[in-house]
């Protein structure tokens, strides 16, 4: 799992700490093109030829070798995406389920009401991202069209698609997903038991630190999952680690 390069968003609140002034769909910072540009590369030109031992290869030590690449319908984890498909040669597939908690939405910053929008379209998509492998679900109507999502639905979310991967994929797939921060802890969590994203009485609340194009590696046996590295920022210089 992976998440996207920089968003506005993102650079936003590193400025002001606040989210006024947000974009629904943003796009990438200078900073996140050069992240996700370091990304790319590193994914398909990291320990090529290397031979290693079997834990070597657990570390990725002789490269990463995907063998599928996906990413959700928001546009900061397609840019993201697309560098490294542009890298690697793999084609980038849209898995809507991945996409951040929230949806598209605009906020109200006197009320806070979060409200839903429609979302980018096909023809949108087919003319700012032709490269991209659209579901034949997405037709002329946006990609969201929903209300905000709470994050109890995000987490419900997070075992459908735990689900589905299963489902789509063999134990000898190596999978790429390009997605998002909040997501990404609600798969995790959901790995390890917890039953939702929102703190409970008496506990408290882990939230899972995923920087801006960081790696983190799970991989599921018959009878397990092993969370293998988190939070991976090995192709970023310092100056880029956001």
């Amino acid at each position: 799992m992976i998440r996207h390069a920089q968003s506005e968003n993102n650079a936003l609140w590193a400025r002001t700490e606040s989210s006024n002034g947000r974009s629904p769909d943003p796009l990438l910072t200078e900073t996140g093109q050069q992240q996700a540009e370091h990304l790319a590369r590193y994914i398909a030109n990291h320990g090529n030829g290397t031979a290693v031992s079997e834990r070597g290869q657990q570390h990725n030590r002789d490269g990463y070798h995907f063998t599928h690449l996906y990413t959700s319908l928001m546009q900061r984890a397609i840019a993201t995406g697309s560098a490294i498909a542009a890298q690697t040669n793999l084609p980038l597939v849209v898995w809507e389920i991945v996409h951040e908690f929230g949806g598209i939405y605009e906020q109200d910053h006197e009320t806070d009401e979060r409200i839903g929008l429609p979302g980018p379209n096909r023809a949108f998509f087919e003319a700012h991202y032709p490269q991209l492998v659209l579901p034949d679900s997405l037709g002329d109507e946006g990609w969201w069209q929903r209300p905000y999502e709470p994050l109890e639905e995000t987490m419900i979310r997070a075992k459908t698609f735990l689900a589905e991967l299963q489902q789509r994929h063999e134990p000898v797939d190596q999978v790429a997903i390009i997605t998002h921060g909040g997501f990404f802890t609600a798969v995790v969590r959901t790995l390890l038991g917890f039953s939702t994203l929102e703190k409970r009485e008496g506990e408290n609340r882990i939230w899972l630190h995923a920087n801006n194009t960081s790696i983190t590696r799970l991989d599921f046996d018959d009878d397990h999952v092993e969370l293998v590295y988190l939070n991976r920022l090995d192709h970023l210089p310092t100056h880029l680690i956001t």
